[in-house]
């Protein structure tokens, strides 16, 4: 079992930044792959962003390439995103995933990873 616990959202003006973290504990972290989701209003849960076990390998949606950036700590079992050059349409609820995989084929779907954290509101003010 893993657990997932994300924090750093808040409200920001559109243009600003933010950095989200993803605490993870129960496993051994370097084990997981992690990814970054996002939930817009009556929108479903979409990728967002991939890190592999050793932060070798990630990977971005389109939509978010340039501006945002995955790390990981696996000394402090953290993961991050960095989120630059902020939009409205950013806002969101942000989950973080964990896959059990040491491969670094970038994995977007969401049913492809076994845990998720509660999530952490992002919202970008115009």
């Amino acid at each position: 079992q893993v657990q997932l616990v994300e924090s750093g959202g808040g409200l920001v003006q559109a243009g600003g930044s933010l950095r989200l973290s993803c605490a993870a504990s129960g496993r051994t972290f370097s084990n997981y792959a992690m990814g970054w989701f996002r939930r817009a209003p009556g929108k479903e849960r979409e990728f967002v962003a991939f890190i592999s076990w050793s932060g070798g390998s990630t990977g971005y949606a389109d939509s978010v390439k340039g501006r945002f950036t995955i790390s990981r700590d696996n000394a402090k079992n953290t993961v991050y995103l960095q989120m630059n050059s902020l939009k409205p349409e950013n806002t969101a609820v942000y989950y973080c995933a964990a896959r059990r995989s040491t491969l670094v084929v970038v994995t977007t779907t969401p049913r492809s990873y076994d845990y998720w954290g509660q999530g952490t509101q992002v919202t970008v003010s115009s």
